[in-house]
């Protein structure tokens, strides 16, 4: 009898928590997944907080710029990929596996929080791309009809995503590497290099890198669920990451200065201009815009596997069409700002929640029997570091630009008497807190 051959590289993920998750992607699979994810359209404005973290007259040097940028790049994805081992290691998604840090329905509370701000970032990748295609077309074709085009192709590659992320490998990478590495060699040519400035904002800046990178932290598991191994899921996401979000930042601060520094900080969307103006630029810009559909697809699938913590025998399919149609909905009539504000909210929840995980899960030696069930006992203890890590990072961030929150952050500084110093990381601070607030607590109750 002929055997019958398998081929296990085309397998899909499963369609419901009750199935095993097929063990697909190599290491290179995983780079160039997350490499692509470090180039974003918005990433080149970011470039302006980069440089200038606090928005005063002290801008760092563009040397103090590149270093923060490849620190944070560095500190961050390896939050990430320390967040990606688990779930290598178990097979289970994201919020899934904070059950074991938190309990079954404690672990709600994460999920919920990640479900909210993936629908938010799924809607600002659509609009992003919609607002990408205009540069280069015009208003022709309205925004709109973008949007739309940009939701149904997000939600088409959520059905396959195992499939999309070897598409990305095979294709979609090597067009991203011409593109950047042109507008490289165009900007960096056409551009003088920022003069002056100091180091003095050197932390927040890199605190608003490693917020970039850990935006993806609670997401890190729904594909390295898919790794063949835990070091290549942890390679894949920081080699991946960091090498292309500290490309980007760096072209970023030529387009940034190229579009003008005022204009950006008013319409983050200004820094288009100088892409589609470069030559052959509609081509090449053209390519990252399509490309930034990895972005939304990553925010819909991730969405559609934080539900299945709540709901695990629901069809992933069926929640990321019901995700897809939403996010899309929101785009038409979204109102983008404050994404600096918006980052530093997310890495306040999620760089702390890390911190215990890596104690409990590494150092404490939970993750040899990580309870991953449906009733896994609540852990309360678990809440007190992330609480805490949270109050440290809020002690420590700059000033956030929401006005009612920063004034909070004020009051309780002034009731404590403490005075950040501009050498103090917020996120570093919050992810030692939390973590060693762990320890003490595992290690107290391995005494009793």
């Amino acid at each position: 009898m002929t055997p019958v051959i398998v081929d296990h590289s085309a397998a899909e993920a499963p369609l419901t928590l009750d199935e095993a998750p097929p063990k697909t992607l190599g290491a290179l699979d995983q780079g160039a997944f997350w490499a692509n994810l470090g180039v974003s359209l918005l990433g080149f404005s970011f470039a302006l907080f980069l440089i200038n973290p606090l928005l005063d007259e002290n801008p760092l040097t563009f040397t103090a710029a590149l270093v923060a940028a490849l620190v944070g790049s560095l500190i961050g994805t390896a939050m990430v990929g320390l967040a990606a081992v688990p779930g290598a290691q178990t097979g289970q998604p994201a919020m899934v596996l904070l059950r074991g840090l938190f309990g079954a329905k404690l672990s709600y509370v994460p999920t919920v929080l990640n479900i909210i701000q993936m629908i938010g970032w799924g809607a600002f990748e659509l609009w992003v791309v919609a607002m990408g295609a205009q540069a280069i077309f015009g208003s022709s074709v309205p925004y709109a009809v973008w949007a739309i085009v940009a939701g149904i192709l997000t939600t088409a590659l959520t059905i396959y995503p195992l499939g999309a992320i070897r598409l990305i490998r095979r294709f979609v990478t090597v067009g991203v590497i011409i593109s950047m590495a042109w507008f490289a060699v165009v900007f960096f040519r056409d551009t003088p290099v920022q003069t002056g400035g100091s180091w003095d904002a050197f932390a927040p800046a890199v605190d608003f890198v490693v917020a970039l990178s850990v935006s993806w932290v609670p997401v890190a598991a729904d594909y390295a669920r898919h790794s063949r191994s835990s070091r290549g899921a942890f390679i894949g996401v920081v080699g991946g990451y960091t090498i292309a979000q500290v490309a980007c930042l760096a072209v970023g601060v030529y387009a940034v200065a190229l579009a003008g520094h005022n204009l950006v900080l008013e319409q983050p969307t200004a820094v288009f201009a100088p892409f589609v103006a470069a030559p052959l630029g509609a081509l090449f810009f053209g390519i990252l815009v399509l490309r930034e559909t990895d972005q939304s697809f990553a925010n819909v699938y991730s969405t559609a596997m934080s539900l299945q913590n709540l709901m695990p025998r629901v069809d992933r399919r069926i929640f990321s069409v019901i995700i897809g149609v939403l996010t899309t909905g929101i785009a038409l009539i979204i109102d983008v700002n404050s994404y600096s504000a918006f980052l530093s909210i997310i890495g306040a929840v999620f760089v702390p929640m890390l911190g215990v995980l890596v104690v409990d899960y590494f150092l404490l030696g939970r993750g040899r029997d990580w309870n991953t069930s449906e009733n896994a006992p609540s852990r309360w203890l678990m809440v007190i570091p992330w609480v805490l890590g949270f109050v440290t990072w809020w002690l420590l961030a700059a000033p956030s630009a929401v006005l009612w929150w920063a004034k909070i952050w004020d009051g309780v500084r002034g009731a404590i008497g403490f005075t950040p110093q501009p050498w103090m990381s917020a996120s570093i601070g919050a992810f030692l807190v939390a973590g060693l607030i762990t320890l003490g607590i595992g290690l107290l109750r391995r005494r009793s």
